[in-house]
């Protein structure tokens, strides 16, 4: 149960209403209310700053619509406004093609541009603009200044990050203890999303390049040393060998001290008996006095094995240490030292992790051409032509039936359209159990709560909801809509239940049609686009691997860069798989080209291991990269899309 996430939405939409609606000015506290209300929507688990962005800007999108709505439709009449909204439909489509935070920065666009054109509310556009981005900016507020239950221990500003790369190193564990079973290549997957999950929450905006205070110094150097640790970890499981219990037992320990911000203790060693082993090894020595130094990068000769909680030469028999011992002696634990530390420090393991400590593992710059190839590619354009049609025809048909709240039907449309929401029939269901399920206990609670104190306090315990309602598509439709009738209801309007079911059930009905209808070019281009992305970014890492090159903090970026893409483009896959058949059809066998890109990138992350012990690669290794090259080109021909760059066939 996220409580700080609940606490928030209780204080969030319901205190500025309240506030507003003591003031006189009923009004304003709708817009504030809907503001912060759309901002909980977005208030995920993750780091402060991180939050900032994922609900900032889609505020600013919001707040955009509103003044655009309103103008224009206080000056227009019914077609040249429905047109206005079609374009903004085509734009905010196209670019929500790009991510997540621009999907619902889109998503804000449009729900706000149709709530500005048709709800009746005395104040003037820039005003509306104004208490919606108050009240986004009230929870965003909220978010960076309540700290998180038993957070309070360390530096709670950095406790979404802390959580963040502990679970990189659970990940590794469980990784580690599912190599050669048949969970390894779900372990895989879940170590890839905890890697995500930590890059996105240690690389928000900030206001300085790098890290200020020592507690963040700490957490990225704490992230820099997992890296090692999970491409170890993944050659590992690639070579498909089962691993003693005490294998997985130091990541574990590491992801114990990092969140308690205790020493790591000694830490049980692997048997160094192959490459994969060797880089494990390697690769807990660098954590170890990584956790030592408290994230304090040094250049000279390290020194923290000798520190107190280091991995320290004794503790190498920690457990089953006399038989590592008896097996490995003396002579191969100091040849670890040596091709950890080497002479000066300056070892590629360890200048790789205070590089990526120190940088991040963004390999360019944000470019905007990069951005714009994105928002007119192929997804960018096959969503922006589907949110255009159905956001423009409900509009059409709302004004057609010259409802006074009209609006609701484009809003519910923009909701219905987002494919990142589940596949298309499953959004439309799920949208219309919800509206009927909130419509009825709204009235229910309409007919015997006094106004209008009890209507703002079903809006606190509505925003107190909507952090546990998001898990499901429809028991957070079923929480949205008793808030948004409680907010009309206070602003001046008669309980609306029963016309909101019908707006509900049309705007499916619509979204349905528009949905399955011919569209022009070739379906499926937001996964053959994500596609054509992993490709490119498998065929970057794996030529950087084979080049032989020795920035290992280049090869993580790239290697992370890949496993990213790849993540993203078998989301798309799996949401496109589940569409009804007359959808799903236009991008069979896509799922075995990501299949095999992943089994490429796992395959490129073992040949890297092996490369840095051996200097050669195995006949297992070569054959089994070109096995999956001519596969690939196979299963893209199969699946209709253009074959891979010809210098990755070539590799």
């Amino acid at each position: 149960m996220p409580w700080n996430a609940v606490v928030r939405g209780a204080l969030a939409a319901g205190p500025l209403l309240l506030a507003a609606v003591l003031a006189g000015r009923e009004s304003v506290g709708v817009m504030a209310a809907l503001g912060a209300m759309l901002a909980g929507i977005n208030d995920r688990p993750g780091s402060r700053r991180t939050a900032v962005h994922r609900i900032g800007v889609p505020g600013l999108a919001g707040a955009a619509g509103l003044v655009v709505g309103t103008y224009a439709g206080e000056g227009l009449g019914a077609v040249p406004l429905t047109l206005i909204l079609t374009a903004l439909g085509l734009l905010a489509g196209a670019v929500s093609a790009v991510g997540p935070v621009s999907s619902g920065a889109g998503t804000q666009l449009l729900v706000a541009a149709a709530i500005g054109a048709g709800m009746p509310l005395p104040e003037p556009g820039w005003q509306r603009a104004l208490f919606f981005l108050a009240g986004a900016a009230w929870l965003i507020a909220l978010r960076l200044a309540l700290p998180t239950p038993g957070a309070l221990a360390h530096d709670f500003r950095f406790d979404g990050e802390r959580v963040a790369v502990a679970d990189v190193y659970d990940a590794i564990a469980e990784l580690l203890a599912a190599a050669g079973g048949e969970q390894a290549g779900a372990r895989r997957a879940a170590l890839t999303a905890a890697l995500d999950h930590a890059q996105d929450a240690l690389a928000g905006p900030r206001l300085r390049r790098y890290a200020s205070s020592s507690a963040e110094r700490r957490l990225r150097a704490q992230y820099a040393a997992a890296l090692p640790l999970a491409e170890a970890a993944t050659a590992l499981a690639w070579a498909g060998d089962a691993l003693p219990a005490r294998t997985a037992e130091g990541p574990r320990r590491l992801a114990v001290a990092v969140r308690t911000g205790e020493p790591c203790g000694p830490l049980p060693a692997p048997a160094r008996s192959v490459p994969g082993l060797r880089a494990l090894d390697d690769a807990l020595l660098h954590a170890a006095e990584t956790f030592d130094r408290g994230g304090k990068q040094t250049g000279g000769k390290q020194t923290g094995r000798k520190q107190t909680g280091g991995r320290k030469p004794g503790s190498r028999q920690e457990i089953d240490g006399k038989k590592a011992g008896d097996e490995h002696g003396a002579a191969l634990h100091s040849d670890a030292d040596a091709a950890l530390h080497g002479d000066s420090g300056t070892n590629p393991l360890d200048r790789g992790a205070r590089q990526t400590a120190h940088k991040g593992l963004r390999l360019r710059p944000f470019r905007t051409k990069a951005l714009l190839r994105r928002v007119t590619g192929p997804g960018g354009r096959e969503y922006g032509f589907r949110v255009a049609l159905c956001y423009g025809a409900s509009a059409a048909v709302a004004q057609a039936l010259h409802h006074v709240h009209w609006y609701w039907l484009p809003a519910t449309a923009v909701f219905l359209v987002k494919p990142d929401l589940g596949p298309l029939v499953s959004r439309v269901l799920n949208r219309a159990a919800g509206t009927v399920l909130g419509a009825l206990v709204f009235a229910g609670f309409a007919a015997v709560l006094p106004r209008p104190e009890g209507l703002i306090a079903l809006v606190a315990i509505s925003g107190a909801l909507i952090p546990v309602a998001t898990r499901h598509f429809a028991a957070q439709t079923a929480v949205v809509t008793v808030l948004v009738l409680a907010l009309v209801m206070v602003g001046g309007e008669p309980e609306a239940s029963w016309s909101r079911i019908g707006e509900t059930l049309l705007a499916c009905a619509i979204v349905l049609i528009v949905g399955h209808l011919p569209a022009p070019g070739q379906r499926g281009g937001n996964v053959r686009a994500r596609l054509d992305a992993a490709t490119d970014a498998a065929h970057a890492y794996l030529t950087h691997v084979l080049s032989g090159a020795d920035d290992r903090a280049a090869r993580w970026a790239l290697r992370r860069e890949a496993y990213r893409k790849l993540a993203e483009a078998r989301a798309a896959i799996d949401r496109a798989a589940a569409e009804l058949p007359t959808l799903a059809r236009h991008t069979e066998g896509t799922d075995e080209v990501a299949a095999t890109l992943e089994r490429l990138v796992d395959t490129t992350t073992a040949c890297a291991v092996h490369l840095d012990d051996t200097g050669r690669l195995t006949p297992r290794h070569t054959e089994r990269l070109a096995t999956l090259l001519d596969e690939l080109v196979e299963q893209r021909e199969r699946a209709g899309l253009a074959d891979p760059p010809a210098d990755l066939l070539s590799a």
